[in-house]
């Protein structure tokens, strides 16, 4: 996910959810990168998820 900033860069975030029902989880990352575009940060979240995930 991104959010654009007053200034035009780029915050990224990523949402992870695990679980069903009651037991579900959802960890949400917030990254304090400022990105110049959209497609970079969207990037980067992809990458820092995809590394959570795999180690967890």
């Amino acid at each position: 996910m991104t959010k654009p900033h007053v200034d035009g860069g780029y915050s990224a975030s990523v949402s992870i959810r695990s679980g069903r029902g009651m037991a579900s989880i959802d960890r949400v990352m917030r990254f304090v990168p400022s990105f110049p575009n959209r497609r970079d940060a969207l990037r980067y979240a992809a990458d820092e998820g995809t590394a959570w995930a795999r180690c967890h």
